[in-house]
């Protein structure tokens, strides 16, 4: 009985979070474990199991969980002398979306000839499976040409579908297998959302059977859509919208979906869009760029460029509320739109906007700046066995071992001769990268077992 009760869970678990039944169920293992907790040796046997027979996909922005760890991958500590061997490389047109790996195939966005594609590839050669396109004018009051007019979200992919919002906000829910259309909306027009200056860059996100996005404006500052066929499931708050990702937490035993909007960062019931907790800020919504990040406990932090600073708020319960106040602010680290990881009590990112960008670590509970290195610059990082896969703007990819003591760069290549801001997605022994212009395959060096 102990035995079924525990696959029950196990199952539910997985269903509310949205996770595909094969891969992303590996490697949620430690939340899974923290939410079965007594289920003892049975989940170790699980897990065991599916380690032998899986390996994890990249299912969405951030990674299986969202922040930017790479699980289940031992890499080398040297590369080959002579240089690590691409695989494949073939053009593909201007955006930032990340790559997305199901199986044997990758999934991405771009723009070309005036349209944005929704595009999934062959991932041992490169070659298109199928493409969906739709043309797309820039809208008034946007300047979204300056650095790249997109798309700048990274789809999300749940079981057979993939969800995929533009850069003007145009929101497409299409079969995986065969690229098919199967709903569509467009945010802005449709709901009245926030038109932003660089346009629209939020990933989606997935909760039960629903597809989650902030949206902006009265009522509908964040919605949900339910998967199957894009009625609206719920909207909650009024607030105008940022840049940033939303993600979920998970604080006392109940999921929060964290959205950093205009002026105020707040906690939902992804169930429901009930407001669970709220926090002002200053910012405006178009300063904000950077996912927050979470540390597995009670701490929440994010930041913001053009003089913001970052911030770590803390949330507590008291009484039947939980209650989130500011710990401390710190306006020497300034993220742009790269991301920021955290490895214990620290956090590692890129500090700066267009100029003066110093690879920098924060401590998390000082907020106080531990060191900064201006080897790296500006990079979008990957954390991978404890080492940090960063691709810097200029195409430059490095491994690099960062502490609270230093930064030690242990190799670099230089694969792009051209600006590259989008994170790499590493599976297995295979690193998938682009910039505005091209995408590759590198065959990447693991650890002997």
């Amino acid at each position: 009985m102990k035995n079924h009760q525990f696959l029950i869970a196990a199952g539910e678990f997985q269903k509310k979070v949205g996770l595909t039944d094969r891969d992303s169920f590996i490697t949620s293992k430690v939340r899974l474990f923290s939410f079965v907790v007594g289920h003892g040796s049975l989940i170790f046997l699980l897990l065991n199991l599916f380690a032998q027979t899986t390996s994890a996909a990249w299912p969405q922005w951030g990674g299986p969980q969202r922040n930017f760890h790479v699980p289940e991958v031992q890499i080398a500590d040297e590369w080959p002398e002579k240089g690590l061997k691409q695989i494949w490389k073939r053009p593909l047109g201007d955006g930032f979306s990340t790559i997305l790996v199901i199986n044997d195939r990758l999934f991405t966005m771009h723009r070309k000839d005036g349209h944005e594609h929704i595009t999934a590839l062959k991932a041992d050669t490169g070659t298109t499976v199928w493409e969906y396109a739709y043309p797309v004018e820039f809208l008034e009051g946007t300047n979204v040409e300056d650095f790249g007019p997109g798309p700048l979200s990274t789809p999300l992919i749940v079981k057979q579908r993939i969800f995929a919002v533009g850069v003007t906000g145009l929101l497409h829910c299409l079969d995986l297998e065969n690229g098919k259309l199967l709903w569509k909306h467009n945010l802005i027009a449709d709901f009245q959302g926030t038109n932003l200056y660089r346009g629209y860059s939020a990933s989606p996100i997935a909760y039960g059977d629903t597809v989650i996005l902030p949206i902006g404006g009265s009522g509908n500052g964040v919605m949900a859509f339910r998967m199957g066929d894009g009625t609206v499931a719920w909207a909650s708050q009024d607030f105008q919208i940022s840049h940033v990702s939303p993600i979920l937490i998970q604080f006392e035993n109940q999921f929060h979906l964290v959205v950093v909007a205009e002026k105020q960062i707040v906690g939902l019931d992804p169930r429901d869009g009930r407001l669970l907790w709220q926090l002002s800020h200053p910012i405006i919504g178009g300063h904000i760029a950077s996912t927050p990040v979470w540390d597995g406990s009670s701490r929440l932090f994010f930041s913001a460029a053009y003089g913001e600073g970052s911030r770590c708020l803390q949330l507590t319960r008291q009484a039947d509320q939980i209650m989130a106040r500011e710990l401390w602010h710190n306006q020497q680290m300034r993220v742009h739109h790269s991301n920021v990881i955290r490895i214990g009590d620290h956090l590692y990112g890129t500090s700066g906007d267009f100029a003066a960008l110093v690879f920098t670590a924060l401590n998390l509970t000082t907020g106080k700046v531990v060191w900064r290195e201006r080897q790296l610059g500006r990079a979008a990082i990957l954390l991978v066995d404890n080492k940090f896969l960063a691709m810097q703007e200029d195409g430059t990819l490095m491994l690099v071992t960062a502490s609270p003591k230093e930064l030690i760069i242990h190799h670099k290549a230089k694969l792009f001769d051209s600006r590259a801001w989008t994170t790499p997605t590493l599976h297995a022994n295979r690193l998938f990268i682009r910039n505005r212009e091209e995408i590759m395959a590198i065959e990447f060096p693991l650890r002997l077992q």
